[in-house]
């Protein structure tokens, strides 16, 4: 059994905590707002479940879950987080983040700036590029045809190793794509972010398109076509 620490506990965040749940592992939640205000979604979580500070779940998970608006990553606390593997979840949204010069001329990746962040820990890109309703609902045992993969990207191998295991462990396949330098690949408004697991080209919200399956070779497949968006 392995602790999640959650910073974050949004869409992105309550399902993994679910997942991680159903799967025996232990969760210490936290948002920017405070223990207090997730009485409610531990409650719904259940058993092996509890809320924190951003700090106290950073250092009681095992691995951690970075899951907040890209525009708050500097206050993701760095100290706890030494040596850690973090999981990083952020998309770039302007809109909401504003514009961020480093990721408009792509000369770095979310992931990148995150890790600069926290130079100490060892941080892996992870469960970006799928909605949360998919997420949700397409995990599936190891060796089922139906299985669903999910791409990484990361600097330190181990890291992704153990990143694959725990998403093995709730009902996942990994692809890595490689370093953290790779991970655009999979950004926002590329081949390979969301659509890929329920596409319905007669629907603009996500939230309605209906779950499907991704294979290994299907996710490589949209990588590709990312790489030439990228390269035209």
């Amino acid at each position: 059994m392995t602790t999640i620490g959650l910073i974050g506990a949004g869409n992105i965040g309550s399902t993994v905590a679910k997942l991680a749940l159903a799967a025996g592992h232990e969760v210490v939640l936290s948002n920017s707002r405070g223990p207090e205000t997730l009485s409610d979604l531990v409650a719904e979580l259940g058993a092996g479940a509890r809320a924190a500070t951003a700090d106290d779940a950073a250092r009681a998970g095992d691995v951690v879950v970075v899951t907040v608006p890209l525009k708050n990553y500097r206050e993701v606390p760095v100290e706890p987080l030494r040596g850690k593997i973090v999981i990083d979840t952020d998309n770039y949204y302007p809109d909401r983040d504003g514009q961020i010069t480093e990721l408009d001329e792509e000369t770095t990746t979310t992931s990148e700036l995150l890790q600069a962040h926290l130079p100490e820990s060892r941080v892996v890109k992870g469960f970006n590029n799928i909605f949360f309703t998919h997420l949700a609902v397409l995990a599936r045992p190891s060796g089922d045809p139906e299985r669903t993969t999910l791409p990484i990207a990361g600097d330190d191998d181990e890291a992704k190793r153990v990143v694959a295991e725990f998403f093995d462990s709730i009902g996942y396949d990994a692809l890595d794509v490689g370093a953290l330098a790779e991970s655009w690949r999979f950004q926002r408004d590329t081949a390979a972010y969301v659509a890929p697991y329920g596409e319905d080209v007669s629907d603009p919200d996500p939230a309605d398109w209906p779950a499907r399956p991704v294979s290994s070779e299907t996710l490589q497949a949209r990588l590709g076509e990312a790489k030439r968006y990228r390269d035209t």
